[in-house]
């Protein structure tokens, strides 16, 4: 705002000023406030004394400056050996009357993000690999016709697959139009077939038929990543690691975990953060909520339990009505993705390929 002016002369009985020193301004004639509860044009203080410069008094009607900082002039002048303060804090005021947020620590988020572990342990007990398997050989095969598509689409294909092929010395030997066939509706059927007979005979010819138990082994197999690994090992072997898929990599980022879009820096980072007994567990937990609560698209704001620890909330949408007709799987009263679910899953069963749900 513009500066209250001066007054041209000095009201009677001030004290001249000395050498070096700026007058000190006079209360307003009879002492009254400006309107709005301001002091009067005079009743500021110079700067140059330590004292609040002109417009630093209140404005009109008493409010602080916008975005609840001191105004420019009202910072303590130079004279007292302090750099005036800016007339707004930094970026990050939230608006008008909000104090700035302060960054986040990196203690503060591994705080949140341990906080957030234990409170998606509430909401999904019953988190599980949501793969059909009954021994390692058959989790890898479907971890890896797993890719670009879903967990039930595999589930409806395998029981065919490891009905005709039950093991690495069948399905090595099979014909792969054969194997193109069964595996089909998960799409990408060839490099797949590919993929999953040169691991089983890869598994026979240097595995004795048995899946390795190590990371180092597995990832030598064809088809098989980092994060195919870590499903067998956590899953079958009971060897702690972190699966990053595209679930895991979306939550992550919004959570604030890691800002990388590599998912072995993501891996490493994330590590950093939690015990490593932890890192099954945490990765079917975020696994979970991505798909069915905090979506890629739209997520689920408003039916979110953990949206007091989450700084990407508002993302979706907050309506909570409007929010939980956006709820999959057993958050929205439909089937799950397991043929076989855990005893303790809360949601129905998938249906059998051509079946409705």
């Amino acid at each position: 705002m513009t500066p209250p002016e001066k007054s041209a002369t000095a009201p009677r009985g001030a004290r001249a000023p000395k050498t070096g020193e700026t007058a000190e301004p006079a209360k307003a004639a009879g002492g009254s406030k400006a309107p709005g509860g301001s002091k009067a044009a005079g009743g500021t203080e110079a700067a140059g004394g330590g004292s609040k410069a002109a417009a630093g008094s209140k404005a009109a009607g008493g409010p602080k400056a916008a975005g609840g900082t001191k105004a420019r002039g009202g910072s303590k002048a130079a004279g007292r050996g302090k750099a005036a303060e800016p007339a707004a804090k930094a970026a990050g005021t939230a608006g008008a009357g909000a104090k700035a947020a302060r960054p986040e620590s990196h203690l503060g988020m591994v705080r949140r993000a341990r906080k957030i572990n234990r409170e998606l342990a509430e909401v999904y007990p019953y988190a599980h690999p949501e793969l059909d398997f009954r021994n390692p050989f058959e989790l890898l095969v479907a971890t890896v016709l797993s890719a670009q598509t879903t967990d039930l689409r595999v589930n409806q294909t395998t029981p065919a697959l490891f009905a005709k092929y039950p093991t690495p010395e069948d399905l090595a030997a099979a014909v792969p139009e054969e194997v193109e066939e069964l595996i089909r509706p998960t799409g990408f059927f060839r490099a797949k077939t590919k993929s999953i007979m040169g691991l089983a005979t890869a598994l026979r010819d240097d595995f004795g038929g048995e899946v390795p138990g190590r990371l180092e082994d597995l990832v030598k197999l064809p088809g098989v990543g980092r994060k195919t690994a870590f499903v067998v090992l956590g899953n079958a072997f009971g060897v702690p690691g972190i699966t990053v898929d595209t679930h895991f990599m979306r939550l992550a980022r919004r959570w604030k975990w890691t800002e990388s879009d590599d998912p072995v820096k993501i891996e490493a980072e994330v590590a950093a953060i939690f015990p490593k007994s932890d890192w099954t567990m945490l990765s079917h937990r975020v696994i979970f909520h991505g798909r069915r609560i905090c979506h890629a698209r739209k997520p689920a704001c408003g039916a979110c339990p953990i949206t007091h620890l989450c700084p990407a909330y508002g993302e979706g949408e907050t309506d909570p009505e409007k929010a939980r007709k956006l709820l999959k799987y057993e958050k929205g009263g439909f089937p799950g993705q397991r043929l076989n679910p855990p005893p303790d899953y809360p949601g129905r069963p998938a249906p059998p390929l051509g079946a409705e749900a």
